[in-house]
């Protein structure tokens, strides 16, 4: 029945125009403008050219011209259109014969005055053209868009008339050229170089912003702020910018300013006085809702007002259409001034419409960057301020994706702000127009669109439900992926990669499980309103034919556009409710955040230095780590330090000694009592916190330079020999967390931050514990003792030797000061000191009586006098080049001192094998095709059940051709084959986008986790955390829609061509050069704008970087009193990113508004043509189809245009996640065929031979033909200073980093042919640096489950730390914290020996494990390694000398090689070895400072 239905109606095809053109206007009227716009013309130049030159006219000087330069081919172009069109008017005049208007005078007066105007154009070139300006003059574009519309208008003449001559042939030349010429003028260039006009200056200062910074936001500098009226409504003030943005990709420092009302400084202060005036008003308990609104409600203001202008004209159209149909159908009854009049309203009211849709878009995306700028300022700050309770109860990952994801949840809500305001006036204009057209059916139109809207709710309900769950998990993901990252090392030194691999898989399921469920009720909303307004339109016309309402073409043709107008809303809606649940949950997620805990500024009382002799006090205090507890940390605490006082607390691990320096700077939740301080303070952290930039503008840390300083704070902070063996010096930059240099150089240089600040009371937290015997020597005299002499310093230490000299020891126990007092006076109390002191002396006199029995002379030690013992020394063992802690400085030589190198960024357009990577990824695109042919079968039957209405229903009284319930029949039945084709296409585009994102997912996991080490070292954390979170959002939710909607805006714009080419093939007349120069802007466009996406996803990883060591400096830059210039840097990161992110949304809407403009322009002149056809050429029942769907020409070509180049932005993201994708790996995890024995290793011997370590080709070795073995079952010590090759040895074992020659053996195996799951595996280490993931005790002993809970208690107990345990309440459940921050650095060493324990590797290797414990758990530690690894080989790298003197074998390294290899006795026999001098020099450290006179306060 179908087909047959299909068969009577009329045939698609071009209708041939065959009755003559009414002469219904003046035969002489285009002859006439002719001669009437040239002399205007003319006049006008002439006015012009005495305007500008009226001063050189007057003074008869004359400019002098630029500089010779090539012509522009634009100038060029524009010449020779010039004088073709000038040649076709003599041709026109020489070949008259017979001409439409009779008048040979008009006639011939029109042509003349063409071809004057052209001689007066190619005279002005050629004058403007000796000046080599950048654009043609206003007035020549102004000509030149004339002559266009001139000739298009004579061109349509002819070709309805039907005349063919040489005349017309000219004027079709003339026509052509004319085309060319309109492309000049809204192109405007010429090509040349430019004098120096206004937009070149803007240029030139845009090139010159690559040699020095931008300033602070300002109007000058900011394209937007300095914009006309004009400008603003036309986007044309980022004309300057296309241009440079045209001829090279641009750079970060080539994109302008933000205006000042754009800028975080300015935003902020604004988000702030606003949420003062809500405290004041909500007495303490702001809604963050409220502030949102006072802060947005202008802009927002101004919005809605474009808004509602926009969505009110937009329904001027469906209104007019009824009376277009009748005019066409009663033409010969009305004039064709009155149709003028309706094309006249039609593109009167979609001017308005675009116009203000194009700035409410805009206005919504600005306000949108000022909230963002403000919250992510807010959250910033808070996190400086939050409390250590709180801070411990949300990660670093959680917070960061509150920066990230919620932030940018929140921006997208607020574009989708406007259709609140939108909707209820779409609604109620469609209900009117409705109401006129179809009477009482526009109520069942209501109740319709009514039932349908309301039928979003419950799936609203559901949606929001999902995506609180989808934030879930992917905080739970990013949390362990930022964890990952933050310990890789320790990860891939244990061996522990795919655990961790299966751990964030594991978590990623879950998330993909809500993103699943959450897409497949996406796709069902999608089909539920792709086939509402089919739903809503059969019960309408449903409804009319029950109440007998009369269905004309007019009527139905009306209804429909009004139907399709409200697709829109009813579209949005989904999208709307959708937007408004995931906003609330990002906002009361922020709010909560906001709500945080802080910490108590009144927590330290600030005391004037002139009324109190103390710079430190404490009275009665009472102090909590965990305030809900209500169990004090530290209790009791009685303080008083006069100024210039050396307090030195020493104490067992976990006994408070950390807690008291917090209490002291107002770290610690003060219970009760109270906390005075007199004086600047500066702090040193126990774990060096090192910033991400070079080592001066660490050590500077805000402050001036001045050089004498300067240099008297590097010297007595050991860095001079340092910086002189830098390539770089003291501008060699330091990596994330300060990755690329040793435990001492941080922490010296940190110590060197605290110096410089030059402040009164400076708090040092065990500040010698990463440093070697001499440094840490040469630290405390030239330092503590040297530089800061008249300082107030208390310090916490667990080396005994640096107790003595103090004026004032506090002994900690169990959170209290125990003991107080001098060194003699607490060995004479005999209470619980002498045990510590004790532990020192056992060691020192093991080493002693080491080198006394060894050389058979036991005065030794005391005939060598300290100065000539520390020159020996420091004369054997020379200071090498610091090859640090992974030997990456040498390569930041290479790179002028830089490590970390800027972002890699893609330049140029988004290759083809990005597209095609993505499209294939599922089963290699076999689904595209399919969802191609969904959306083309939806639109063709969406087409054909229109086309079935307007040609079926009559046009006038009569009655319909084959009955309205049948045609409602075949109506419905097309309308929800359409339906079902969205179904087939949504659900297609969810399953795989999901799976193609799932792909890339894991593919970026793998290649990323197995990278090297040095990838993580040279790579900021931010770079790949912004991949896994903003990137993969991208992947997750709106990459594959993107892509979809390109292929469908094509197809429905297609399908839009067709039906109104169908009745007025003369479209394609101007359709055709209108579609090549949309192609055009697109072309001119997309460098610009693809750059600024690049930039701005760039730009995104700084503010979260900085953010994350923010987050974990927190005390360091609360300490320096330093929160007001680290919130104005994120304040300035917030103002890098805004630029090109601005900039590129504009650039969107420049591209828009154009566009809408040329898409008016088509429609308008299909409108006047339907118009101007005679009467009975087309039907006018399908003559109001084509005008209902040209319409949406405007929207549909704009949104093909705007959707390639969305697309194209977030097609970055893909790109981004594919340069992750195939980052270089390790060495294969296993080696089937090379797989080593299952009890390997068994005795632990380790030969190297002549192994040679080197970090890059170009770089010199670091260890180099390294020969020796260590015999297996036996103690190896390994020293040497700092930057000798000790830690890269460790490394070469673990192959963290791999031989350029020789090999590494183990029990007969080489370890370079096996697979490094197998190696890592079965090797232990404890590193120096503790780390603890959070979850449990027994998950972070024990994360592969390997043990039972009695091998975890053996283990807890051996390692000091089973009682501990168990006074908690959750015993092996007990939680730990990221980061391990409620376990001290002590605690969490002794973790770390307890993996060890568990493990019972036959090779145990120990990097400097005892460094952050005192010197009795250090005894405890090395009785229980010697009776627990007694029959295995243990390799020991240590700074204190007794932790290796009980070693059988001691290697001495220096420069990289083999200084000394043999047992510490036979070293020590002889005076002048390295080892000699390391003892002599630990020795005579240790009993110097025991007789050091102590300073007076």
């Amino acid at each position: 029945m179908v087909l047959h239905i299909l068969n009577t109606a009329p045939s698609f095809m071009f209708l041939k125009i065959s009755v003559p053109w009414p002469d219904l206007v003046s035969p002489c009227l285009w002859d006439e403008t002719s001669i009437g716009l040239p002399i205007g013309f003319l006049l006008i130049f002439l006015l012009y050219y005495v305007r500008t030159n009226a001063h050189s006219i007057w003074n008869g000087s004359k400019k002098s011209s630029s500089d010779v330069a090539r012509y522009g081919f634009a100038y060029k172009l524009g010449v020779v259109c010039s004088l073709l069109m000038m040649l076709a008017q003599f041709i026109a005049i020489l070949t008259y014969t017979d001409a439409r208007c009779a008048s040979f005078a008009k006639v011939l007066s029109s042509r003349i005055m063409q071809i004057l105007s052209w001689t007066i154009v190619l005279v002005v070139l050629y004058k403007f053209g000796e000046r080599k300006h950048l654009k043609f003059p206003w007035l020549l574009r102004f000509w030149w868009t004339l002559a266009f519309l001139l000739f298009l208008a004579r061109t349509t003449i002819d070709v309805i008339d039907g005349r063919v001559g040489v005349l017309e042939y000219a004027d079709g030349m003339s026509f052509l050229t004319s085309i060319c010429l309109l492309g000049l003028a809204i192109w405007g260039n010429t090509g040349a170089v430019a004098s120096r006009d206004l937009d070149e200056d803007i240029i030139e200062a845009l090139l010159d912003g690559k040699d020095e910074k931008l300033p602070e936001p300002s109007k000058k500098d900011s394209l937007y702020g300095k914009a006309t009226v004009v400008q603003h409504v036309t986007f044309s003030w980022l004309n300057p910018l296309f241009e440079y943005g045209y001829r090279k990709p641009l750079d970060q420092d080539e994109v302008p300013d933000v205006d000042v009302n754009d800028s975080a400084s300015f935003l902020t202060g604004a988000f702030e006085k606003c949420l003062e005036t809500e405290k004041e008003k909500a007495a303490g308990n702001p809604s963050i809702y409220r502030v949102m609104y006072m802060f947005a409600r202008k802009k927002a203001a101004i919005n809605a007002v474009f808004a509602v202008t926009s969505a009110s004209t937009s329904y001027v159209g469906p209104y007019l259409i009824n009376y277009f149909v009748e005019f066409l159908n009663g033409k010969k009854y009305r004039s064709l001034e009155s149709g003028y009049l309706l094309a006249l309203g039609f593109l009167a009211a979609k001017l308005v419409e675009t116009t203000a849709q194009r700035q409410w878009i805009f206005g919504a995306r600005q306000l949108g960057l000022r909230l963002r700028a403000a919250l992510i300022s807010q959250i910033y700050q808070k996190g400086l301020r939050l409390s250590s309770q709180s801070r411990q109860s949300r990660t670093s990952g959680e917070i960061i994706n509150i920066m990230s994801v919620d932030i940018q949840r929140i921006t997208d809500f607020v574009w989708y702000l406007n259709t609140v305001w939108m909707l209820p006036v779409q609604i109620s204009l469609a209900i009117y127009i409705l109401h006129m057209n179809l009477g009482a059916g526009a109520f069942v139109a209501l109740a319709a669109t009514m039932t349908v809207m309301t039928g979003n709710i419950p799936l609203t309900r559901v949606q929001k439900a999902y995506q609180m769950k989808i934030m879930d998990a992917k905080d739970d993901r990013m949390k362990a992926t930022s964890e990952v990252l933050r310990n890789m090392k320790t990860i891939k030194l244990q061996a522990w990669d795919e655990h961790f691999i299966g751990k964030l898989v594991g978590l990623r399921k879950v998330e993909h499980g809500w993103l699943k469920k959450s897409l497949w009720l996406n796709a069902l909303t999608a089909f539920i309103f792709w086939g509402s307004p089919a739903f809503i339109s059969v019960i309408t016309f449903s409804g009319c034919l029950l109440m007998g309402i009369p269905l004309t073409a007019g009527r139905v043709l009306s209804a429909l556009a009004t139907f399709r107008m409200l697709q829109d809303p009813i579209f949005n809606l989904p999208d709307l409710l959708n937007v408004i649940a995931q906003g609330k949950v990002s906002v009361d997620r922020i709010s909560t955040y906001l709500q945080e805990d802080e910490i108590k500024e009144d927590a330290v009382e600030f005391v004037s230095s002139n009324q109190t002799e103390f710079h430190v006090e404490i009275n009665e205090g009472r102090f909590s780590w965990d305030t809900e507890t209500g169990n004090a940390t530290l209790d009791r605490i009685q303080l008083k330090v006069k100024k210039g006082t050396k307090v030195a607390i020493c104490g067992t691990v976990g006994s408070g000694k950390s807690s008291l320096l917090s209490c002291i700077i107002g770290e610690m939740q003060k219970l009760s009592g109270e906390v005075k301080i007199s004086g600047s303070k500066a702090y040193v952290p126990q774990s060096p916190w090192i910033l991400t930039g070079n080592i001066r503008e660490n050590i500077l840390f805000g402050n001036g330079y001045e050089s004498e300083k300067y240099d008297r704070t590097i010297e007595a902070c050991a860095l001079t020999k340092d910086f002189e063996l830098f390539g770089a010096g003291d501008m060699t930059e330091i990596g994330e967390r300060g990755i690329n240099m040793s435990g001492g150089q941080k922490q010296r240089i940190q110590i060197a931050r605290a110096v410089y600040q030059d402040a009164d009371i400076y708090l040092l937290d065990d500040p010698f514990s990463a440093v070697d015997a001499h440094t840490g020597t040469q630290l405390f005299k030239d330092c503590l003792m040297g530089l800061l002499k008249n300082k107030t310093i208390l310090y916490v230490t667990h080396q005994v030797e640096f107790l003595p000299a103090a004026d004032l020891i506090l002994v900690m126990e169990n959170g209290r000061i125990a003991q107080a007092g001098t060194f003699d006076q607490l060995l004479q109390q005999n209470i619980g000191f002498e045990a510590l002191v004790g532990a020192h002396s056992q060691a020192l006199e093991s080493v002693i009586s080491m080198e006394a029995s060894s050389r058979g002379n036991d005065q030794t030690v005391a005939a060598e006098n300290d100065g000539n013992g520390d020159a020996e020394a420091s004369q054997e063992i020379p200071y090498v080049k610091q090859e640090s802690e992974h030997n990456l400085c040498a390569e930041i030589t290479e790179k002028d001192g830089r490590l970390v190198q800027d972002e890699e960024r893609e330049k140029g357009s988004i290759g083809k094998e990005v597209y095609m990577a993505y499209l294939t990824i599922v089963k290699r695109g076999a689904f595209v095709p399919v969802i191609i042919l969904a959306q083309s079968s939806f639109q063709v039957l969406q087409v054909v059940s229109n086309y079935w209405m307007a040609w079926a229903c009559p046009a006038g009284d009569e009655q319909p051709k084959n009955g309205l319930h049948f045609v409602l029949i075949v109506y419905t039945i097309l309308s929800f084959g359409s339906a079902f084709c969205v179904l087939i296409r949504s659900s297609l585009v969810a399953i795989t986008g999901l799976l193609t994102a799932e792909t890339l997912f894991s593919r970026m996991l793998k290649s990323t986790l197995y990278a090297p080490m040095a990838f993580f070292d040279s790579t900021p954390a931010g770079r790949i955390l912004n991949r896994a979170s903003t990137d993969q959002s991208v992947l997750d939710l709106e990459m594959a829609t993107r892509l979809g909607w390109c292929a469908f805006s094509i197809i429905q714009l297609l399908g839009t061509i067709a039906v109104m080419s169908q009745v007025a093939w003369e479209v394609f007349v101007i359709f055709i050069p209108v579609t090549a120069i949309c192609i055009w802007y697109q072309m001119y466009y997309i460098p610009t704008a693809r750059e600024l996406a690049r930039l701005a996803g760039i730009q995104r990883a700084p503010i979260l970087h900085h953010f994350a060591e923010s987050l974990t400096g927190a005390a360091t830059i609360r300490a320096f009193g330093q929160f007001d210039r680290f919130t104005n840097a994120n304040l300035c990161l917030i103002d890098d990113h805004s630029r090109p992110w601005f900039h590129n949304v504009a650039a969107m809407e420049w591209l828009s508004f154009r566009l809408n403009q040329l898409s008016n322009f088509v429609f308008t002149f299909s409108l006047v043509l339907l118009v101007s056809l005679p009467e009975g050429i087309i039907n006018p029942s399908i003559a109001g189809l084509a005008v209902t769907y040209g319409i949406n020409l405007n929207v549909q070509q704009a949104s093909v245009i705007w959707s390639i180049c969305n697309a194209e932005n977030k097609m970055i993201s893909v790109e981004r996640i594919l340069q992750y994708s195939n980052l270089r790996s390790e060495a294969p995890f296993t080696i089937e065929e090379s797989k080593p024995p299952s009890q390997w290793p068994e005795t632990g011997k380790i030969s190297f031979q002549q192994l040679q370590i080197r970090y890059a080709e170009h770089l010199p070795s670091v260890l180099k033909n390294i020969t020796c073995t260590f015999p297996g079952r036996k103690k190896v010590g390994v020293v040497g200073r700092t930057g000798s090759g000790k830690s890269t040895l460790i490394q070469a074992i673990f192959r963290i980093v791999e031989p350029r020659e020789g090999t590494i053996i183990i029990d007969d195996v080489d370890i370079t042919k096996i697979g490094l799951q197998d190696l890592r595996s079965r090797l232990s280490i404890i590193p120096q640096d503790p780390t603890m993931f959070d979850g449990t005790v027994r998950g972070n002993l024990d994360p592969l489950q390997q043990y039972s809970d009695t091998e975890i208690w053996e283990a807890l107990d051996k390692c000091q730390l089973g009682d501990i345990v168990r006074e908690k309440p959750e015993k092996l459940e007990s939680t730990v914290v990221e980061n391990g921050e409620n376990w001290s650095v002590g605690q969490r060493q002794l973790f770390c020996l307890g993996r060890a324990l568990l493990k019972k590797s036959s090779i145990l290797v120990l990097d400097e494990a005892t460094a952050s414990v005192d010197s009795a758990t250090d005894g405890v530690i090395q009785k229980i390694i010697s009776q627990e690894f007694k029959d295995r080989t243990v390799v020991t790298i240590a700074h204190r000398i007794h932790t290796v003197i009980d070693s059988d074998f001691v290697l001495v390294l220096s420069d990289g090689r083999i200084a000394e290899f043999d047992s510490p006795a036979k070293l020590l026999e002889r005076e002048n070895s390295f080892f000699s001098k390391l003892i002599k020099e630990y020795s005579m450290r240790s009993q110097s400072l025991n007789t050091m006179p102590k300073l007076q306060s």
